[in-house]
């Protein structure tokens, strides 16, 4: 049995693909956000992926479609849904790791983004997933909207992990970078003598996934295999390439209602085979992550990924032939399970929150400053 204490984390990532679920200890309660600590302040004692119901998965990725819409009802049913999906995988992987949920101290609920609009006149960031259903479900305080306050503070909300890396990953002598390939890939910058540096790059699976799944109806291109078997038209590639994203300073934040179907149609020739479209997509998130790389922290020689992308070994390869003198290995290479980081990373949040300590780095996110991040439902038991 696990000692009290603990904390769960629990996000669907932008591929909307599953729910992470992780059980967490914490070598201390204290210097939640306070960069170095050695990586061992966190052990990973349970973690799991849970899929979606299909049907809430396609609902799911048709609202990340830049024309589409939804009625307040079907809203508000979608909410719950995922917040019971939330607290079911929560339920199952403590009931796994036979853990009682009266031993976690809190779970900290990320929800699936639907929306992400940073920019604008009126900024938000919209993440689903009804925290109480988690709370009263699980019988566990559950801490979820963290990205809203950041937003608030005129950051961008996202990305939300560089805290994390900074914390665990980070070595006083050695520039290194964290690069999280989710559907979004975002990167981290972990230079001694700077402030930390993170944003998101552009696309990394979700491009991929979402032409896998309209081609041939498989969720994702399994290892890059398909990707392998065609060519990149570097016409294509170049009007990708092209996007006005990509050349964008950071502090700065994309997600899915920008790289979908829709932009990639706008971009590719009718005429282009399926496989060399996804060979090109392919070389877009690896072209993408290294020029931001070199244009930021020309510096780094060490690069360790985590996310679903580390798993596709021609995604991984083409990060290695892009980045030909920086070693590009994965963050279980530093202690860290890399399907689990994200998950992990809320866990700590919901700490961070609890602790009443900062959530954010200004000078990832351009929040006017630190700010605590989260909102607390706390739980019957």
């Amino acid at each position: 049995m696990a000692e009290p204490g603990h904390f769960l984390g629990l996000i669907s990532g932008t591929s909307a693909d599953g729910i992470d679920a992780v059980v967490c200890a914490f070598a201390d309660a204290s210097a939640v956000t306070a960069p170095p600590a050695p990586t061992g302040a966190i052990r990973i004692l349970a973690a799991r992926t849970y899929p979606y119901p299909a049907d809430v998965r396609e609902r799911v990725l048709a609202l990340a479609r830049s024309r589409a819409s939804i009625t307040l009802d079907d809203y508000g049913q979608l909410d719950v849904q995922i917040g019971e999906c939330f607290a079911a995988a929560a339920l199952a992987l403590l009931g796994k790791s036979g853990i009682d949920p009266a031993q976690v101290t809190a779970l900290g609920s990320h929800g699936q983004t639907i929306c992400h609009r940073p920019g604008g006149t009126h900024p938000f960031t919209l993440q689903i997933g009804d925290a109480s259903v988690i709370a009263e479900r699980t019988g566990i305080t559950t801490v979820a909207d963290f990205r809203r306050a950041d937003v608030a503070a005129g950051g961008q909300g996202a990305p939300l992990l560089p805290a994390l890396h900074a914390a665990v990953l980070s070595d006083p002598a050695i520039p290194r970078a964290i690069l999280n390939l989710g559907g979004i890939g975002n990167l981290t910058l972990l230079v001694p003598g700077r402030d930390v540096i993170g944003f998101d790059t552009g696309p990394a699976n979700c491009l991929l996934d979402a032409w896998a799944l309209c081609q041939r109806g498989q969720a994702r291109d399994d290892g890059g295999a398909w990707a392998r078997s065609g060519r990149v038209d570097h016409g294509l590639l170049a009007r990708c390439l092209d996007d006005p994203y990509f050349a964008a300073a950071p502090p700065k934040s994309t997600g899915r209602e920008v790289f979908n179907l829709d932009w990639l149609e706008a971009h590719k020739p009718d005429a282009l085979a399926a496989a060399d479209v996804q060979a090109t997509l392919l070389a877009l998130s690896a072209r993408t992550i290294a020029d931001a790389l070199r244009t930021n922290a020309p510096e780094v020689r060490e690069l360790y990924a985590c996310g679903g992308g580390v798993h596709n070994g021609a995604l991984m390869d083409a990060l290695r032939a892009e980045l030909a003198d920086v070693r590009v290995d994965s963050t279980a290479a530093l202690g860290l399970d890399p399907d689990f980081v994200e998950a992990a990373g809320f866990a700590w949040l919901a700490r961070a929150r609890l602790a009443g300590e900062p959530g954010n780095l200004p000078s990832v996110t351009g929040a006017r400053g630190p700010r605590v991040l989260g909102a607390i439902y706390p739980a019957s038991r």
